[in-house]
């Protein structure tokens, strides 16, 4: 079998990691929206950031950082980048003065709506072909991998032999009473 027969054989392979698949998949997304946010000067990760103020304009830092399932120390230097460039601005929450809220900032403004049509292409991109229920399914399976990987990250995070739950060991009452010592 020649190398292009054998790498037309791979990609149709029943048995072809779903983790390699996955990252492929990740790494073309990323390629694609690179080369759309290039021009820009952005990131894709400020990309992806910019068009998530631009839907939901308000959210938190922890909200953001959860939208996008990225860690929060992540969202809070991508967020710190995109203030200083003043396409993002910070403005407190009027209910919790201890919580501040996102929101696009005037260079952010004039690039959303160029930066919703760039999302819109890649989200069409990626979803061509698939009927609404294989969308469906595939999201709910892609949410069951992500939990798979968040529990084996903890397992692995853990000290040798430590248990997630560690059993609990109730001490039991000795029956055998010390006489009270005179004082």
């Amino acid at each position: 079998m020649s190398a292009p027969e054998h790498q037309l054989a791979m990609r149709n392979d029943p048995d072809e990691p779903i983790g390699l698949l996955i990252g492929a998949l990740r790494r073309r997304i990323k390629q694609a929206v690179g080369s759309c946010v290039r021009a820009y000067g952005l990131s894709v990760q400020q990309f992806w950031v910019l068009v998530a103020i631009s839907e939901m304009p308000g959210l938190s830092l922890g909200e953001l950082a959860m939208h996008l399932r990225m860690d929060k120390p992540t969202a809070s230097r991508v967020v710190f980048t995109l203030m200083r460039r003043k396409l993002l601005d910070v403005k407190g929450d009027a209910a919790d003065r201890r919580r501040a809220r996102l929101y696009l900032g005037s260079g952010g403004a004039r690039l959303a709506k160029e930066l919703q049509q760039h999302a819109t292409a890649v989200r069409s991109a990626v979803t061509r072909g698939l009927s609404v229920a294989e969308q469906d399914a595939l999201r709910k399976s892609l949410r069951k991998i992500i939990g798979n990987m968040d529990r084996f990250q903890e397992q692995q995070s853990r000290p040798p032999g430590q248990h997630a739950n560690p059993p609990v060991v109730v001490a039991q009452r000795s029956r055998l009473r010390r006489p009270l010592q005179p004082g």
